[in-house]
This record gives structure tokens, sequence and C-alpha cells, in this order.
């Protein structure tokens, strides 16, 4: 037995003399896609497979600026003990504002990596057009929520070398035009293509570039950059069907976690809020909602739970008919077009569907006959529409910036008291660049918090 034991030592020392102690050293990472890897179709296809999840994180997926402009504005309020977001329910967000940080992070890395993406699987895969279209979109995506949600003067990577760089601050109306182009750069690569990811990359992209022309307040041409959209077509954001594995967040923090509540122009905690939507009261199909159980995470906030997205995995519209149709409505009545509320009637009459909502049969709107109120009865319709969905906070600048008026007459709790902190509503009508971004000495601050 000893003699066994011995030529086994020894084949094994033998072993060992003959191995590189750096292999014996280096570890096995057959998951992780390393920076030699993704010079290949398989290392651009892992590049476009992470854009499209950092698209994700930066919308549905993570506690992003869709939370964070719903909550400055009427569509939630904090029934939470975290200041992060009980400083934005009271429109007074600090510069330091870790979440807030998060969320500007999100967008700005979903950017870069969508563009790399785009480069790599137009080296490697040149002929897939629609997945780079669809890089494209992404990355026009991330500059319009950015510049929807936040302040002037912020700083976009400058790309312009092929690899990300310290970029200088744009003005909102600089940033729109930086969205409009990756738009029509998607547009231009899927061209005329009728096959399925070709045609959602077209449509998307088109209701993109009608958002970003609204924002840059040229109603007519955003009204033509949407034609052709049909009634089915919705790019919806979709989750695994096992619970934990990548859930809906709004369902997750505005359903399961209880930390947000739909807010209301009649708040339960008293008082009402000036400019806010009867998003509750209304009980408009659009925006279903629950009392139930009595009060949010903190115990003592009255709880309206959201059903737009009832479930984990309910699907969440990131461009549809809707929007195009939203659009459409508003360049026709820039244009003195009588038909804007007949198209908004069609979608109220429906069928029309909403991610996990078809809504039909809603009564027909009338004519209010003068121009501020049709103003404001569009952004109502707005408002029910698009719901949780990051277009609220851009409405509202919008109004301010393109339609001359005041933050007194549209901004939520202007004036008044939040009944939650029993303090003044600040003055604050979008979200700050994070402190950190000041580590670029490009980069001093917002040029101004105007809208």
């Amino acid at each position: 037995m000893k003699r066994i034991y011995r030529v086994a030592l020894s084949l094994a020392i033998t072993a060992l003399a003959g191995c590189d102690r750096n292999d014996l050293l280096r570890i096995a990472t057959p998951d992780a896609i390393t920076p030699e890897n993704l010079n290949s179709a398989d290392g651009a296809e892992g590049l476009r497979v992470g854009a499209i999840q950092r698209l994700k994180l930066m919308t549905a997926l993570d506690e992003s600026s869709w939370f964070y402009g719903g909550m400055l504005v009427d569509e939630w309020k904090s029934a939470d003990t975290f200041i992060q977001r009980d400083e934005t329910d009271q429109r007074t967000v600090r510069e330091d504002n870790s979440l807030v940080t998060t969320a500007y992070r999100d967008i700005h890395r979903a950017r870069i990596q969508a563009y790399q993406a785009a480069q790599g699987l137009n080296t490697y895969k040149p002929a897939a057009k629609g997945e780079i279209g669809e890089m494209w979109f992404v990355k026009g995506y991330a500059e319009l929520q950015s510049a929807l949600d936040f302040c002037n003067g912020q700083p976009f990577a400058d790309l312009s070398s092929g690899s990300p760089d310290l970029g200088t601050p744009l003005s909102g109306a600089d940033a729109f035009k930086l969205a409009l182009s990756s738009f029509d750069t998607a547009l231009a690569i899927v061209g005329s293509a009728t096959d399925t990811v070709n045609l959602r990359v077209k449509y998307s992209a088109q209701v993109g570039r009608g958002r970003a022309l609204l924002g840059a307040g040229q109603q007519a041409q955003a009204g033509a950059a949407v034609a052709g959209i049909p009634k089915t077509f919705s790019f919806n954001l979709t989750w695994p069907t096992t619970q934990g594995k990548e859930d809906n967040l709004i369902w997750g923090l505005a359903s399961s976690a209880r930390r947000y509540t739909v807010q209301d122009s009649a708040d339960r905690q008293g008082g009402r809020i000036p400019n806010a939507m009867p998003f509750v009261s209304a009980k408009d199909p659009r925006v279903p909602t629950v009392q139930n159980p009595k009060f949010g995470f903190d115990g003592s906030t009255p709880f309206d739970g959201q059903l737009v997205f009832p479930n984990f995995n309910s699907p969440v519209p990131l461009a549809n008919y809707v929007d195009a149709q939203l659009i459409v409505a508003e360049s026709q009545l820039a244009a003195n077009d009588a038909g804007w509320l007949a198209t908004l009637n069609a979608l109220r009459a429906g069928p029309t569907n909403m991610g996990a909502i078809t809504i039909t049969g809603m009564s027909p709107l009338t004519d209010p006959g003068s121009a501020g109120a049709r103003i404001d009865l569009l952004f109502r319709e707005r408002a029910f529409w698009t719901f949780g969905r990051g277009q609220r906070l851009g409405d509202l600048r919008r109004e301010i910036r393109v339609y001359s008026k005041t933050a007194a007459q549209v901004f939520p709790g202007e004036g008044g008291i939040n009944p939650r902190k029993n303090s003044n509503y600040g003055p604050d009508v979008n979200l700050p660049v994070p402190q950190a971004e000041r580590n670029n000495f490009k980069f001093g601050g917002c040029t101004d918090r105007n809208a």
C-alpha cells in the first residue's frame, strides 16, 4: 500500500513541475465578457443585450427618473421614510440626492452602451440593420429622457472620437437636437425594411422623434414625424414569468413595497394640491387604483395603489400608437385643426391597448371653446394616457416653455402646502444634475433650473 502512495505522490509532483504557476492562479470566468472578447459578433451581441438591460434600468427596472420625475409632479406621492424621496415629493431636490444620482447615471450609461453596441454590431454584424437601428433608438431615448427631466446645462459624454470622453454642458434645446440626430440615424439604418424588428425600431424612432420635436416647440413637424404608425404598434418592456428575477419595478415600488402611492388633487391627508390631476378621485379607467392595504410603507400615509401595471411582469409601453396619436392631436391643435378633438376621442372610444390595460367605450370629450382651455384638456388627456411612463414632467415643462404658461399655472403644489409634511412646496420644475457630475471639470452645475 505504501508503494502505491509513493507512486501517486511522485506522479503528482511530476505533474506540478510541468505546470505554469500562472495557470494555477488564473481563475476561469466563463460568464464574464472581457474587453478582448467584445471584438467579435458574439461580443457585439453581448453589448446589445447589455444596452437593452440599461434601457430597462433607466425606465422601469430601477428607481429611475420615471419615478422621480413623476414624484416631482403629481403622478406619485411618497409613502416612505427615505429623505431622498420625500424631498423630491416636496420639490426641493438636492444635488447630492443619491437616488437621483443613480437615475441620472442609468440614463447616461444606457446612452454610452447603446453607442458602443451600435459600433460593435456595425463592425461584426453589419447585416443586422434592425439591431443596429435599435441601439441608435436606445441612445436617442436616453438623450430624450435626460432632456425632459433634468436641468439646463447637462453634460453628455462626447462620443465623436468613437469612445466616451468628457462632454460640455448642453442646453435643453441642444439636448433635444442630440436625441433627434440619434432617432434620425435609427430611421436611416432600418430604411424601408418590413420585418418585425426593423418595423418596431422604425415606429419607436418615429415616436421618439415626434416627442423630441414637441420638446423643441416644433409641433407641425412632430405630427408629420409619426405618420403611418399603425394602431397595433407597441414597443413594450417585458419581464420574466418567474417573480424575483427581473420584476417591473413600478409594480415593485408602487404596489408591492408601497413606497409610492398615487397622488390625487384631493389629498387624503388634508387639503387640495394646486394644479394636480385627480388621478384617484376621477376613477378614470386609464389609471385604476386600489385603497388596500390602508397605509403605505411608512405606516401613516394613506395608500392608493396603482393598477396600471397590476403584476410583477406587467408589460410597460415604451413607445406606442397612443403616444403617436397624442403627438398628432397636439400638432393639430397647434395648427387650429378641429380634428384634434376627434383624434383624442378615437383613443377614448377604443379599443386602445396600453400594456396590461385595454380602454374602450369612454365618453367623448367636448370642445371647451377657448384656446387655453383646449390646451388644458389636451394635457389632461396626456396625463392619464401616459401615467407612470416618464412623460409628465416633460409635459409640464413644455407647457411653460412652449405655451408660455407659468409654474403657478401648471406645476402641482405651486404656492400650496404639502399635506404630508405640512410645509410649503419648493420651486423645482426639473431635476438637478447630481453633484457627482462636478468631477467633470467641464461642468460647474446647472446653467439654470428653468423649465
